[in-house]
């Protein structure tokens, strides 16, 4: 991870609300995911799977499907926590209140994803909410934003 801030205790935690907390490493979105993604959601949509006709197209090339993009954010968010709350010994997905697709991501690109902490709830332990957003290569504008829910 380029940055990751580390937790030793839950208490710790807190200090951290309002700061970027992570920024991970950069994953490859290439045309195999995309495939792999369309066969296990059944999304064969030609803009993400017809190379040739993409082409010809407005795009330029394929482009991932925004929810391939977005389901990304599971891996990015298990190696940060992991690493960040050593003392915690799993996380759940409590869900996600607000997702908007802001940037087209073409086959090849390359994605990471931000952490701010938002917020932390006391409960039975720490409930850390995170405000995620991704970037990738070609551009700085982010691919999507979500507002965790908690």
């Amino acid at each position: 991870m380029e940055k990751a801030i580390r937790f030793e205790n839950p208490s710790e935690v807190r200090s951290a609300v309002g700061k970027e907390v992570c920024v991970t490493d950069w994953v490859t979105v290439d045309q195999q995911r995309i495939d792999k993604f369309a066969e296990a959601t059944g999304d064969f949509q030609w803009i993400h799977v017809d190379v040739e006709r993409t082409k010809a197209s407005s795009y330029g090339g394929t482009i991932a499907h925004g929810f391939l993009t977005l389901s990304l954010l599971g891996g990015f968010y298990e190696s940060y926590l992991q690493h960040a709350l050593p003392f915690c010994d799993r996380g759940l997905n409590y869900g996600l209140n607000k997702i908007r697709f802001t940037s087209l991501v073409r086959s090849g690109s390359r994605l990471r994803a931000r952490f701010v902490l938002a917020k932390v709830d006391e409960v039975d332990g720490v409930a850390a909410s995170f405000n995620p957003s991704s970037s990738y290569t070609v551009t700085t504008k982010p691919t999507w934003r979500v507002r965790s829910s908690r």
